[in-house]
């Protein structure tokens, strides 16, 4: 049952998210026109899979003829497998695919805290962290973007892991984690995240962690995430 629910409040999300009227059918694909839809970057097609069906977003009529005739008989488990959308569409790029997981009160696993500290959005150190690692990982994590609190372990005065949420349409919380290259594997992925998503949570929201990365995914199912879908964008040549 839990993960029927998940599953609607998920949809809903993507729905949203999607700029036009659209509906995740009983099993199957749902393709639509939407220039403005956030499921992909601009001008590219979206390709959300939650459950046993999916939506897609195109950005023009063309497009989605080319969409609907060449992904509309694939199994939705092969909608945001890369190798199997390459083999049917014009793929000038691709973006993912990534696991998208959910939890909510009943299903969350809470870390100890231990020493955990809360800072504004933006606060000075938690930018200072952001340019003290790799520029993937900064730009990956999302932790710019943030409209929570941040949520630190420091070594010393340094932040050396920090999780926060953007929110999201939908009453989602898409949750944002990243532990400095030299302190991973204590399990402070955990612990941030773990204050994050009960922050999430006491505020009503749904907690989405959308990861690439196994460690990432380890993190939130430990945390008790359920994994019920995957996401995908693609460019389709001109």
């Amino acid at each position: 049952m839990t993960g029927e629910i998940l599953i609607a409040r998920a949809r809903q999300v993507w729905r949203e998210l999607a700029g036009v009227p659209v509906t995740f059918p009983a099993e199957g694909t749902e393709v639509v026109v939407s220039a403005g839809s956030l499921l992909c970057p601009p001008g590219w097609s979206g390709i959300v899979a939650l459950g046993d069906a999916a939506i897609i977003t195109v950005p023009a009529d063309g497009v989605g003829e080319l969409v609907r005739d060449r992904l509309g008989g694939l199994p939705v488990a092969d909608l945001t497998h890369p190798d199997r959308v390459r083999r049917v569409l014009p793929v000038a790029e691709l973006l993912g695919p990534a696991t998208l997981a959910y939890c909510d009160e009943r299903s969350f696993q809470p870390a100890d805290p231990g020493v955990l500290e809360a800072i504004p959005p933006g606060h000075v150190d938690l930018a200072a962290f952001l340019a003290s690692v790799p520029p993937d990982d900064a730009d990956e994590c999302g932790l710019d973007e943030i409209s929570s609190s941040a949520f630190v372990v420091r070594s010393g005065t340094r932040v050396v892991a920090a999780a926060g949420y953007r929110r999201w349409p939908g009453r989602a919380a898409h949750v944002c984690v990243l532990t400095a290259p030299r302190h991973r594997g204590r399990g402070l992925a955990r612990v941030v995240g773990s204050a994050a998503v009960a922050d999430a949570l006491a505020g009503g929201l749904l907690p989405q962690w959308r990861a690439r990365p196994e460690p990432s995914r380890r993190v939130a199912r430990a945390l008790g995430f359920h994994e019920l879908g995957t996401q995908l964008s693609v460019r389709v040549t001109d």
